[in-house]
């Protein structure tokens, strides 16, 4: 993970991404280059078990090639795949199966909770942003994501 660090106003909301002209104001270091969960797990508020299993899950998103593009994309993704079942597979049977497993992973958790699943984990959405765009009350998210998590680690068999 590499690391980008920039300064952020801080509000009472937490990091504000534009600066206020009008004279002091507090300020954080941020590293953009973390991954939500990544930030949660570092800060202690996300245990080891759902932190991997989000991690799975994204990478599952990474290896299916399900983000949205803008062009066609002529590039293989390179993604490490660890040990398991793909060996022997074409990349297209790989990018296919992690497909597979990724709508299993969400289906696992449940009516509801892929949505905070795929804006924190695959998009990169903070809690602050995904709570309100699903018009949820602020600080409620990480509990319901904490909930996803382990019902994808149960998916995943981590223990």
């Amino acid at each position: 993970m590499k690391r980008q660090l920039v300064e952020r106003e801080l509000t009472s909301e937490g990091p504000k991404r534009a600066s206020d002209p009008r004279g002091k104001r507090r300020t954080v270091t941020v590293n953009i280059g973390e991954s939500p969960i990544a930030w949660l797990h570092a800060r202690g508020h996300l245990e080891d078990r759902p932190f991997d299993a989000g991690e799975a899950l994204r990478g599952d998103y990474e290896r299916a090639q399900l983000s949205p593009s803008v062009t066609m994309r002529w590039d293989p993704v390179r993604v490490k795949t660890g040990p398991g079942g793909d060996r022997g597979l074409s990349p297209t049977e790989k990018q296919i199966a992690a497909k597979r497993r990724f709508e299993g992973a969400l289906a696992q958790a449940g009516k509801g909770l892929e949505h905070v699943l795929w804006r924190v984990v695959c998009a990169g959405e903070g809690l602050p942003e995904a709570e309100k765009a699903m018009g949820w009350p602020a600080r409620s998210g990480k509990l319901v994501l904490k909930l996803a998590l382990d019902r994808v680690a149960d998916f995943y068999r981590i223990s």
